[in-house]
């Protein structure tokens, strides 16, 4: 599986933090960390009918989990069903999002 993330989404930190805990492989690719990187990653999530609501709402769409067959989620339960991993417990999620006035969104 490889895994489409940045260090500065707290959901791919969670997601790195939870895979170094757990010991499973999956091939992490900083989309920030080179502009092929980039290139590949905006390939992927511009054409992609699965990231459609995620380019409809503005976002970037990361942390992207994509099987081998070329299957992609954003479900990180999904993914990690694939590898044949359980589900996230709460206690596993290493930084949790600060909620403003209006609450976390």
């Amino acid at each position: 599986m490889k895994v489409y993330g940045t260090p500065i989404c707290i959901d791919c930190r969670n997601y790195r933090a939870l895979q170094q805990s757990r010991g499973f492989a999956a091939e992490y690719i900083d989309i920030t960390a080179s502009t092929d990187n980039l290139r590949e990653f905006l390939a992927l999530r511009d054409h992609d009918p699965v990231l459609a609501p995620v380019r409809e709402r503005g976002g970037i769409g990361v942390p992207l989990f994509v099987r081998e067959d070329g299957t992609k989620t954003l479900d990180l339960d999904e993914a990690l069903g694939w590898l044949g991993q359980p589900p996230v417990r709460a206690e596993e999620i290493m930084e949790h999002r600060s909620c403003g006035i209006n609450g976390c969104r």
